[in-house]
């Protein structure tokens, strides 16, 4: 993201309806379209640049920092989403206070749909920024009236929650259909694949190994053993707080 654009952020007050400045300035909404063309974000697919610059300059761009907690899980959907810079996830706060690990969020994804519902609702899960997150911010008043105007944007919101619903199939079936090795290396895997960084060696996530073992549903121990076992095997070097995989596919093909 250019300096320019940069200067602009850093609302970083809780959300609500008057901490949320309306309308990004012109210029910065041109510059987010730059942005916005290289990470080609499915909420706003089919969309012409006039439509689209409409859009963006009903949103407010805000700044998180890592750790921060974007959406709080049981409010309002009161507002919508679509991160174009860091890493953000999804998790949920069980009855006994375990923090179940979801999705993870990479820049062009949306979230907060719930907010276009006609029927208010609440937010199902939290949403938190594991880096230093830039995203956009659409009132519920405005996006519900641009998606009157431009219904290209509800098709676009139930395809997301399709490609949802079918992850979260895939991860049920997982659960009981795979081991635990398995689980494991199909989560590395996505993680490669969503938010990894390729580097000369391989693909580095940063990703802790407690969160490893939640995503696959495993105990702590268990994947501590397993990257100790795949190391060993040299499909991948484990650091405190991240992991390098020498050849992604080679770790699903070993075990798969």
């Amino acid at each position: 993201m250019s300096p320019a654009l940069a200067g602009k952020v850093g609302y970083d007050r809780p959300l609500g309806p008057r901490a949320v400045p309306k309308g990004l300035p012109a210029s910065a909404s041109i510059e987010v379209i730059s942005t916005l063309r290289q990470l080609a974000p499915r909420f706003l697919e089919n969309l012409g640049h006039p439509e689209l610059l409409e859009i963006l300059r009903a949103a407010t761009l805000r700044r998180f920092p890592v750790n921060s907690t974007i959406i709080h899980q049981g409010n309002s959907a009161d507002h919508a989403f679509l991160l174009i810079k860091g890493r953000a996830r999804y998790f949920f706060l069980t009855q006994d206070g375990q923090k179940k690990l979801l999705h993870w969020l990479t820049p062009g994804e949306m979230f907060g749909g719930a907010t276009l519902m006609s029927k208010r609702s609440h937010y199902l899960v939290s949403t938190e920024a594991i880096r230093h997150s830039s995203v956009l911010v659409w009132e519920r008043d405005i996006i519900r009236e641009l998606a009157r105007r431009y219904p290209v944007l509800l098709e676009n919101t139930l395809a997301i929650a399709w490609d949802y619903l079918n992850a979260s199939l895939a991860i049920h079936l997982s659960l009981t259909c795979h081991t635990a090795r398995q689980r494991l290396a199909q989560v590395l895997a996505n993680l490669a694949s969503g938010i990894g960084h390729k580097l000369p060696q391989g693909v580095e996530i940063l990703v802790s190994n407690e969160e490893l073992a939640n995503a696959a549903n495993v105990t702590p121990f268990t994947a501590s053993r397993l990257l100790s076992d795949w190391q060993r095997k040299g499909l991948l070097t484990k650091r405190r707080g991240r992991i390098l995989l020498h050849k992604p596919e080679h770790l699903l093909l070993h075990e798969l």
